[in-house]
């Protein structure tokens, strides 16, 4: 009787971190049939202009090169905070993770900026299909960057607080695997968006 209950007890105590890791996969695959619609939504307008600018005209790789370095070099710190916390290291994790909060802030302040300019010399969403789409697309991207700063942001305090519990540190490697995520969907956009526009 007492097995029983003690079985009951561990199997009671996994479940709820079972399904939020199983509610976190779902989500996760729910983001990548998002961002395959959108990839095919752009690729499908990519040369519908309306009269308006190109790709070849209007992007800079040289800014979206530092948007990119941005994003990648936050992944590469971002791996440095999850060694950091598999060493138990409290002050490294925080500090890694406060570096890859600076460049993700970076990339974002970059990509409003490269918005803004673009509106600008008047070649908003509304110009035409092509521009529609790049916003769209570029736009969910950043977005996502945002919700995953303000996410960072939460780990760190709650790792200030309560230190690196299992709980703590299952939070954390989540959120790794959705910041990795999101640094291989910039890569496919760079690819598909920027570089295809400017080589036109």
């Amino acid at each position: 009787m007492t097995s029983h209950a003690g079985t009951n007890t561990v199997h009671g105590a996994s479940n709820p971190n079972t399904v939020v890791n199983f509610g976190f996969w779902v989500y996760l695959m729910s983001d990548v049939i998002l961002f395959s619609m959108l990839f095919t939504m752009f690729v499908t307008v990519s040369s519908h202009y309306n009269g308006g600018p190109d790709g070849h005209e209007l992007f800079k790789l040289r800014d979206v090169f530092f948007e990119t370095m941005a994003l990648l070099f936050s992944s590469i710190t971002f791996g440095m905070a999850m060694l950091a916390m598999h060493a138990k290291k409290k002050g490294e994790l925080l500090l890694w993770l406060l570096v890859t909060f600076i460049f993700g802030l970076l990339f974002v302040l970059l990509e409003v900026h490269e918005f803004l300019e673009l509106v600008g010399e008047g070649a908003g969403p509304q110009t035409s299909a092509f521009l529609s789409a790049f916003f769209t697309l570029v736009g969910t991207h950043g977005t996502h960057v945002t919700f995953g700063l303000i996410w960072i942001l939460a780990m760190v305090g709650q790792i200030a607080v309560k230190g690196v519990t299992p709980a703590v540190a299952s939070r954390l490697f989540r959120l790794s695997l959705f910041w990795h995520f999101l640094d291989i969907v910039w890569i496919a956009v760079f690819s598909t968006v920027y570089l295809s526009g400017v080589m036109q």
